[in-house]
């Protein structure tokens, strides 16, 4: 190990994977903030803390059951003449759920119940919301160690990589999370990545294969379209509130929304007198 430090090619090697490995986190970041904004704000940075810890694990110790993972890529069983490995399965089912959380999430978001109807703040536990965390992590991380294995040869360095790339995604996760659930507007795009990553996925596991550059550069093109409209446009009034049942708003104390074309309930009383 320390004759290859003096190797340039094993240090130009470990900074290409981090920097991989820190492109391929970025999805892991928007999934664990948009699920860490349900809990108690004194909980979201623990619960960060928590999924990217784990995320780190899970793929080191992937990386040290490296020949079970090669082992994921070989053919399991035939559908319809295409080949379905394990690996397959998991990015299936990986990318299914993916879509299927994204999706009830905009729901909830825009037409979903508010805890102002009556109903109460809802209470998502600590724990629930590790294990999806940590059920995405499985997906990704897979992806990030068959890539890693790829581009590296010595475990060290693929290691390393993964260590520097999950202490960048800690320090740039808590600031990624704020802007998003600042921005209401960024939080349905922030969604509607999970969505395209989780059509990535099952066409990956399908043997359809979209090449990730293409993906990350829509992703990419889309936040920076939104921060431009953001600082052209700036704060004039108060954004659009979307639906949030973990959380008690200003807007909820208020009460709800009157319908169209009715008063507020208090409105009436003040005119009058």
């Amino acid at each position: 190990m320390f004759e290859s430090l003096a190797d340039p090619q094993i240090w130009i090697a470990l900074l290409t994977l981090t920097v991989l490995e820190i492109v391929l986190g970025i999805d892991n970041i928007i999934f664990i903030s948009i699920l860490a904004g349900k809990l108690p704000a004194e909980q979201q940075n623990r619960a960060r803390i928590v999924g990217l810890t784990a995320a780190m694990v899970m793929r080191i110790l992937l990386l040290f059951t490296i020949s079970w993972v090669i082992g994921l890529t070989a053919p399991w069983f035939n559908v319809f003449g295409m080949e379905i490995s394990g690996r397959d399965l998991i990015l299936i089912g990986g990318g299914l759920f993916l879509l299927g959380k994204a999706t009830l999430e905009i729901h909830g978001k825009l037409e979903g119940e508010e805890h102002a109807s009556g109903s109460g703040v809802k209470v998502t536990s600590f724990a629930s919301v590790i294990v999806q965390i940590m059920l995405l992590d499985i997906v990704f991380s897979l992806d990030s160690v068959i890539t890693a294995v790829g581009m590296a040869e010595d475990l060290w360095v693929m290691v390393a990589a993964v260590v520097i790339a999950v202490g960048v995604m800690l320090l740039s996760s808590g600031m990624i999370s704020d802007f998003v659930n600042r921005h209401p507007t960024v939080k349905i795009l922030a969604l509607s990545f999970l969505l395209l990553i989780g059509t990535s996925l099952v066409a990956e596991g399908l043997e359809f294969h979209i090449p990730k550059g293409y993906i990350y550069f829509a992703m990419a093109f889309s936040v920076f379209v939104e921060i431009i409209n953001l600082r052209i446009r700036g704060r004039p009034a108060e954004p659009v509130h979307l639906r949030d049942p973990y959380h008690l708003t200003d807007e909820a104390k208020a009460g709800p929304t009157p319908p169209l074309g009715q008063a507020a309930p208090g409105a009436a009383e003040q005119g009058e007198s």
